[in-house]
């Protein structure tokens, strides 16, 4: 059964360690995710952003598919279904489709409509006892055809969205979603200390987190961060791992055009870099 993840993060916060968020774009990746968290007994949560939700025929399809093999596969490690950037309007869908987490990206608007859209939707999340997520500062490079630039969050304005009731929140730090430039800075631990300062125990969130040296991801975690986001580095496994399927001439031999088959070592592959996560985040063995 889906979970919302306010529970798990409060825990991670207080237990040194974060949760990853891991992207899912179709059965192949929910299942490898899923399977990993069972066999690493760690919790998850499965993000799923609006183009991926449209890709995946909408809400409701995940929310089935999803449920389904939280039940078919004995899955009962805690695992929270979240949507990942989410427009006000899609927020209610996945409130109405049975997502058990949620993200208001209202980072673009002007603080006073992201406070007032962002109260309301604190109130219809927990009205179902849906955990949400809140944008302050926007994180840089493109996700969905949003570009942004990763500017730094004001803390002041982490506080105030914060304090609207909002479950974690994620303050740009000078991450990317992508791949990192040659030329980026890192990520700013001043800020991210500033805000860390003001929210307390609110559970903080990195998104962009592909590419992100290990020694920073382990000092975001003490400095506060309990959920990590995970996309891209997915992505890059599964495809060279079927290039070189492919490029072997598998698909050639025997049956090996089988989608079961070809797609197998994608699906490995996103084992693998699931795994490599959850052990640098610390939440083996965490659920």
């Amino acid at each position: 059964m889906l979970v919302s993840a306010a529970e798990m993060l409060k825990k991670a916060k207080a237990g040194h360690y974060a949760v990853g968020q891991f992207n899912i774009n179709n059965l192949e990746w929910t299942k490898a995710v899923l399977q990993t968290a069972q066999e690493l007994n760690s919790p998850v949560i499965l993000g799923v952003s609006e183009g991926a939700g449209k890709y995946m025929t909408g809400y409701t399809t995940i929310v089935g598919m999803v449920n389904g093999m939280i039940k078919e596969m004995n899955i009962t490690v805690p695992v929270a279904l979240h949507l990942d950037h989410g427009s006000y309007e899609h927020c209610y869908k996945c409130i109405e489709a049975g997502f058990s987490s949620i993200m208001f990206d209202g980072s673009h608007y002007s603080i006073e409509e992201n406070v007032a859209k962002t109260t309301e939707l604190v109130a219809a999340a927990h009205a179902k006892g849906i955990s949400i997520e809140a944008e302050v500062g926007s994180i840089g490079g493109e996700e969905d055809g949003v570009i942004g630039m990763g500017e730094c969050a004001d803390p002041n304005e982490c506080k105030q969205i914060a304090d609207l009731g909002v479950d974690f929140l994620a303050a740009g730090i000078g991450n990317i979603h992508g791949k990192y430039p040659a030329n980026w800075k890192g990520l700013s631990f001043e800020t991210l200390d500033a805000v860390q300062q003001l929210t307390g125990d609110m559970p903080l969130v990195l998104h962009g987190g592909t590419g992100i040296p290990t020694d920073m991801i382990k000092k975001a975690i003490t400095l506060g961060v309990a959920k990590i986001n995970v996309n891209t580095e997915c992505q890059l496994s599964f495809a060279a791992a079927t290039r070189k399927y492919v490029e072997a001439g598998k698909d050639l031999e025997g049956k090996g055009f089988d989608p079961r088959k070809l797609l197998a070592p994608g699906f490995d592959a996103i084992k693998a870099t699931v795994k490599e996560k959850m052990e640098i985040f610390g939440s083996v063995n965490q659920a």
